[in-house]
């Protein structure tokens, strides 16, 4: 079997590789601890679930605009700027939603033009990590990428959950701001000045046209089905997790949080090449499967082992987007990258407030319970078209000149 752990520190060894990392491992930590003190501040005000739930999640919805207008801008903007000036916007952003005396309606428009500029952010992040790294290198480094996601998910929501007890959610919102400034700090001080990976001029018609490229096949769009939907129903049960059990959230983010990590790290290091394409589905059934124990309203231990197991689910991802990897050209990279996170986080806003709406009609219990068979429906039905015979069975990249085949067999 080959060593893996070199290849770890071979990563940490690559120019700009550690700097990308710590950049935007500052910046998950920052939307953890500001999402948890939003949040928080929102449902104390309303006693809303929804609001409650959108407060968390609701600048993915901004991603549905920002996806269809300003994506082809991820391949077009010089990286270390793009990533500098985003991390101000979003500091000044979450700065201005611990004003006193905001009105909750302009805390949600500050959320939306975060969502909006952050459409960007994916596609820039993840494109530029293509050019750093060798491609045969993109899944570890996608996967230490996500690891960090866990890790500092788990240091934000523990965090946050003091702050909120030290301070206020007012407090944790500046923490959040001034986590964001630091990462715009790193991106700008660690990152080397890199020409723009595509040439023209961004529009939102550029944007509609590479979309468009990129969903014309269906091994493509079977590929971003399976990383939006099944994912952003789960991500719609986390939303519910404030509701549900107020003083146990950061708890249970954490714990989802940890096994996000545990499932990366595993799959990101020793899963052999041959096992990928067959675990992919599995893992996003074991992302769903445990959400149905909340049916039965489960304790606070219960409920943490179901939230902990579940989150391991979300290594199917890494598999999904090494997939897609070999799915595009290079040149639009960024683009189909941050297609993949502006629909993901799309898909995570639209399953939040599909959960809030559900919960204020039933329970938060019964919402969770809902939107995991509903994750594992979708999951069912993707394997069963994958399986279908018939035209366009077969991967047609060769003869789809406007996105040709990737050399080299990564999966």
């Amino acid at each position: 079997m080959p060593r893996h752990s070199p290849r770890y520190r071979d990563l940490f060894r690559t120019p700009e590789f550690t700097p990308l990392f710590l950049a935007s491992s500052v910046q998950v930590a920052a939307q953890t601890v500001s999402g948890l003190g939003l949040a928080t501040l929102v449902f104390r005000s309303t006693g809303s679930p929804l609001l409650s739930a959108l407060a968390l999640f609701g600048p993915s919805l901004a991603q549905l605009v920002g996806a269809t207008t300003l994506l082809s801008a991820a391949d077009r903007l010089p990286p270390r700027a793009a990533l500098t000036t985003l991390a101000l916007v979003f500091a000044a952003g979450t700065a201005a939603q611990a004003i006193p005396g905001l009105p909750v309606a302009a805390a949600f428009a500050v959320l939306f033009l975060q969502g909006l500029v952050g459409s960007v952010g994916g596609g820039v992040r993840y494109g530029l990590l293509t050019e750093i790294l060798p491609r045969d290198r993109f899944l570890i480094g996608r996967s230490v990428m996500n690891m960090a996601v866990g890790g500092c998910q788990i240091a934000g929501f523990a965090t946050g959950g003091l702050l909120l007890a030290l301070l206020s959610p007012r407090g944790t919102l500046l923490t959040g701001a001034a986590l964001y400034a630091l990462g715009a700090l790193l991106a700008r001080a660690g990152l080397t000045r890199r020409a723009p990976r595509a040439t023209g001029r961004a529009s939102a018609a550029e944007t509609w046209r590479t979309n468009a490229k990129l969903w014309s096949a269906r091994p493509r769009r079977h590929t971003y089905l399976a990383l939006w939907v099944p994912n952003g129903l789960v991500v719609g049960c986390e939303s519910l997790f404030v509701p549900y059990a107020p003083e146990r959230a950061g708890l249970l983010f954490a714990c989802a949080a940890a096994g996000m990590l545990a499932g990366d790290a595993v799959v990101g290091r020793f899963v052999p090449t041959a096992w990928r394409a067959r675990l992919a589905a599995p893992l996003q059934a074991l992302l769903a499967a445990p959400y149905l124990l909340f049916a039965l309203r489960p304790g606070p231990a219960l409920a943490l082992v179901a939230v902990t197991v579940s989150a391991v689910g979300y290594s199917a991802s890494l598999l999904y987007q090494e997939r897609l990897m070999d799915l595009v050209p290079e040149e639009l990279s960024g683009h189909a990258l941050g297609l993949h996170t502006s629909g993901m986080l799309a898909l995570q806003g639209l399953s939040a407030a599909l959960a809030g709406s559900l919960a204020q009609l039933t329970s938060p219990a019964t919402a969770m319970t809902l939107l995991a068979a509903g994750s594992l429906a979708v999951t069912c039905a993707l394997v069963a078209l994958r399986e279908r015979p018939g035209p366009g069975r077969r991967d047609t990249r060769p003869a789809d000149p406007a996105c040709p085949a990737v050399p080299g067999d990564r999966r």
